[in-house]
Parts: structure tokens; C-alpha cells; sequence
């Protein structure tokens, strides 16, 4: 009690976030009841019958859906974060290297712009660029004799993983390179100075100072996205996906759009999204658990 009176400031600093929290990310849970019941919408959450693990069980029970799913989910997520953090990484060591304080400016809100638009401009911008028959790079390659006719990037499901990989590093980048670079300034300006004494050119540099000083942003980023791995976003899977690509880009939060909104069955999509929050605050939790015995670092 001494310690919250005498941190009463403080605490109150951080009370609006909490309350926001807790409304919005905590009261909704209450919601979950649905998944254990027969759900009819009209009605109250306690009005349907209790139905236990049923709808748990049917998303199991249809295997090629369940496994089609985690498929899709974890390839593209986990590609995306790695070569995500990896690109940013590299970009990072390379900004550094640049000494025109303007140019590098440039560079970095070239770069940044895409994370701030949306989906749907990003996918206008894919679109002009990769359509079959008006995409720019498409036209290129046909007329110069690359190709015969045009590739359908945005359709045939052969491309959606690299598509949506692809994109997902082309959007992230800016965001991530300024974590790292805000990492790269804490670095002691005595160690390159030291290096350049005793001899050392700039890979050097980078492969004994910069690098290592990095490697403790790039545990903590990874621990922290790695509870994000199947929570894919709806918006961008809602504009790339298509009836031709479906059964390779069709992910959990796709899957529970479809059966939620469009199919009206509620407990069930309630069920799966349930399956995947637990899911992913396993694989938090296993990741940090691993990070913490090889390396000594965590985030919990």
C-alpha cells in the first residue's frame, strides 16, 4: 500500500490505457460463451443450449479445412516475419553506412510511407503493377519477349504465398528498420572509434560491434511478433484473396470472416477463434521460453 500511494501518479498515468484494455480487449471475452452454446443472433449470449466442445471438435473433424488453414496461416506468417526482421536488419546495417544526412531522410520515408497506407491502396498499387492484362511489370516483360503472355500473380494460387510475403516486407520495412536503427545510435561511438585505431574497416565494423549489439532488438522483436504468427489480419487477406487463389491464401481470420459474418454461424466462428488465441499464447510462451534457455534474454 506505501508503494501504490507513494507511485499514485504514475499509476494514474497508466489508468487510461488499462481501462481501454480492459474494456475493449477483456470485457469482450465475455463473448466466448457463445463457442459452448447453439448461438442464434436476436437472441441473448445465455439464451442458446449448451453444446460444450462440440463446435471445438467439428473444426477438427474436418480435416482438410483444419489443416489447409494452419497451413496457409503458418507459412505465410512465419516466412513474413523472418524475412520481415531479416530485410529490416540488412537495410539497417546498409542506412547506416549512408553519410548524407539528406539522402538518408529520403531514403527512410520513402521506405516508411507503405506502412501507413491501406490494404486496399497497397493492393490498388499490386494491381497496377502485376494484373494480367494493364500491369506494368507484366507489359514489360511481354513486350520485350521475357514472356509469351501475361503472369497472373494476383490469381493463380502458385503465387500467393510470395505475393503476400513479398508484400508484407515491402510494408513493414520502414517500421522495422527504424527500430533497428534507434538500436544502432545507442551504440557507444568509443567501440568504432577503437576499431578504426586498431585497423578496422566498415564490415568489420558491422560484423563485430554492430551486429551484436542488434541481436538483443532482434530477440525481442521476434518474441514479440511470434504471438501475432496466426493472427494474419483481415484486411489484407480480404483484398488479395480470390476464388481462383482461395485454397492457398484462405487464412484463420479468413476463415472465421466466412464462417462468422457470411455464413451467420457464430459459436462455430467463435470456436476457432478461440483455438487460435491459445494457440498463439502458446507459441509466445515457447518462444520465449527457448529464447530465454539459449540466449539468456526474455521478455516475461
Amino acid at each position: 500500500m506505501r508503494r501504490i500511494i507513494r507511485q499514485r501518479y504514475l499509476l494514474l498515468l497508466v489508468l487510461p490505457a488499462f481501462l481501454l484494455t480492459l474494456v475493449f480487449s477483456y470485457v469482450p471475452l465475455t463473448g466466448w460463451y457463445i463457442a459452448f452454446s447453439d448461438y442464434k443472433i436476436g437472441f441473448s449470449f445465455l439464451s442458446g443450449s449448451w453444446k460444450g466442445l462440440h463446435h471445438f471438435s467439428s473444426f477438427f473433424r474436418q480435416a482438410g479445412d483444419a489443416l489447409a488453414i494452419i497451413r496457409n496461416t503458418l507459412a505465410m506468417n512465419i516466412l513474413s516475419l523472418v524475412g520481415g526482421l531479416l530485410a529490416a536488419f540488412v537495410f539497417s546495417l546498409l542506412m547506416k553506412e549512408v553519410r548524407n544526412d539528406r539522402a538518408k531522410k529520403s531514403i527512410q520515408i520513402i521506405t516508411f510511407f507503405p506502412y501507413f497506407m491501406s490494404w486496399v491502396i497497397l493492393y490498388s498499387v499490386i494491381y497496377s503493377l502485376f494484373s494480367t492484362s494493364t500491369g506494368a511489370v507484366n507489359a514489360f516483360l511481354v513486350e520485350h519477349g521475357f514472356i509469351a503472355e501475361g503472369l497472373n500473380i494476383l490469381g493463380d494460387k502458385r503465387y500467393s504465398w510470395g505475393l503476400i510475403v513479398l508484400v508484407n516486407i515491402w510494408n513493414i520495412l520502414g517500421y522495422n528498420s527504424v527500430i533497428f536503427l534507434a538500436s544502432i545510435s545507442n551504440i557507444p561511438e568509443e567501440l568504432y572509434e577503437a576499431a578504426s585505431i586498431d585497423g578496422a574497416g566498415r564490415l568489420q565494423k558491422a560484423i563485430y560491434i554492430t551486429i551484436p549489439y542488434m541481436m538483443s532488438t532482434v530477440l525481442v522483436l521476434l518474441i514479440m511478433n511470434s504471438g501475432w504468427i496466426l493472427n494474419s489480419g483481415l484486411d489484407q487477406y480480404f483484398v488479395f484473396t480470390n476464388p481462383t487463389n482461395r485454397p492457398t491464401m484462405e487464412v484463420f481470420d479468413m476463415y472465421i470472416y466466412r464462417y462468422g459474418i457470411k455464413l451467420m454461424n457464430y459459436s462455430y466462428a467463435t470456436a476457432v477463434g478461440i483455438i487460435k488465441t491459445i494457440v498463439s499464447l502458446a507459441i509466445l510462451f515457447l518462444v520465449n521460453r527457448l529464447s530465454k534457455r539459449l540466449t539468456s534474454r526474455s521478455i516475461l
